[in-house]
């Protein structure tokens, strides 16, 4: 199955050393062989691979490349100096692809050993958007069960899927972790994991998670941090630019594997969507050099809506989720009428489209379809 950003890869390949990023079997090393077909002389070497591994040290390849692509590159000591290194002498005609883990992109902190050297790609699951732009028709309820893992997505039943799901939490929880820190007690790491599962769409308390697991905060914000870092979820906070006395400091948390989620039908709708517009707005971060985020708002008075979209540190627009009913959500009416923010009403299997004062009431899926990415 084709992906959407090949196309701007290729593209990039011509100018800097691209570095594709991701969560764990969304398909870069899939994604990196495909691309590699496009060029007379690919070379594919991984960094886990003995053989492999001498090649890259000794840099002992054929001088006649057009594309050469390192896997599990972060794993090598000083990697990002090697990378500047080869990119500083490499002959006029070699490309340079580098897949691995979020380890190489992780908070953005790559340094600036590679600054103006590189550009970043960040491959996602398979999203609405992305399924229409490839020309498969989705039923959404697959990727709010199954999520949109090409794995499990493809599967051919949901037993299929979970037996995935299950490999992959075991093989995070086994080796992934030890790639990015040290876990002393792996059994508090999985009780974070897990309590996090069920905490899906509410405001995530450090304090609170620490007294269940009986760790300190600290060692719960680490905990997060990897898997931030590993792609396996990402935080949500509160916008507090403008209105800032009256919002909470407490995140949200989300998955990027959808079938993560323990929770209620709305919990795994509300992170399907998340996921969704996280997806597009790095793609259009990615690509259009934009600067979105991501964002939810509440109030001391708990009034909340789920998702503000924001460019610049500004509101652009606000978004609240509903799984069926489409009576118009209050915090959203509110934050509407108070702050005359541009406002999206997103229900499942809505019958009609229709305004609510300014208010949009939408289709999610429809929606979701429409997106950039």
């Amino acid at each position: 199955m084709e992906r959407i950003q090949q196309s701007y890869i290729l593209q990039d390949l011509n100018k800097k050393i691209v570095l594709l990023v991701g969560p764990r079997q969304t398909g870069k090393t899939w994604l990196a062989k495909e691309i590699g077909h496009k060029f007379k002389n690919t070379l594919y070497l991984n960094y886990d691979f003995l053989p492999d591994k001498q090649v890259m040290l000794q840099q002992s390849w054929l001088p006649d490349l057009d594309l050469l692509i390192l896997d599990e590159l972060h794993k090598m000591p000083e990697w990002k100096n090697y990378l500047k290194g080869m990119f500083d002498t490499k002959p006029e005609g070699l490309r340079i692809l580098v897949t691995g883990s979020a380890r190489l992109d992780v908070y953005d902190q790559i340094g600036d050993s590679l600054a103006g050297r590189y550009f970043r790609h960040r491959l996602l699951p398979f999203s609405l958007s992305e399924l229409r732009q490839v020309g498969i028709k989705s039923n959404p309820n697959i990727l709010i069960t199954r999520s949109g893992f090409p794995e499990p997505f493809l599967a051919d039943s949901d037993l299929a899927a979970e037996r995935w799901r299950q490999q992959y939490i075991n093989s995070m929880l086994s080796s992934d972790i030890f790639d990015i820190d040290e876990i002393d007690d792996i059994k508090a790491f999985r009780l974070v994991f897990e309590l996090l599962r069920s905490k899906v769409g509410s405001q995530v308390s450090y304090k609170s998670i620490a007294e269940d697991v009986q760790i300190s905060p600290h060692t719960v914000k680490k905990y997060i941090n990897i898997l931030q870092a590993l792609y396996i979820i990402f935080i949500v906070t509160p916008y507090s630019n403008n209105i800032a006395r009256s919002i909470l400091k407490e995140p949200k948390i989300y998955f990027f594997d959808n079938g993560l989620v323990n929770s209620d039908a709305g919990g795994k709708l509300e992170n399907f969507v998340a996921v969704s517009l996280l997806k597009s707005l790095y793609a259009q971060n990615d690509y259009h050099a934009t600067n979105y985020t991501l964002h939810y708002l509440r109030t001391k008075e708990k009034i909340e809506v789920d998702f503000a979209i924001v460019n610049n540190d500004k509101i652009e627009r606000i978004i609240e989720v509903k799984n069926s009913n489409s009576d118009l959500h209050p915090g959203l009416k509110y934050f509407n009428q108070k702050y005359n923010l541009p406002s999206i009403q997103l229900v499942n299997n809505l019958r009609t489209e229709r305004m609510a004062g300014d208010i949009k009431i939408l289709d999610l899926s429809k929606y979701l379809e429409g997106q950039f990415m």
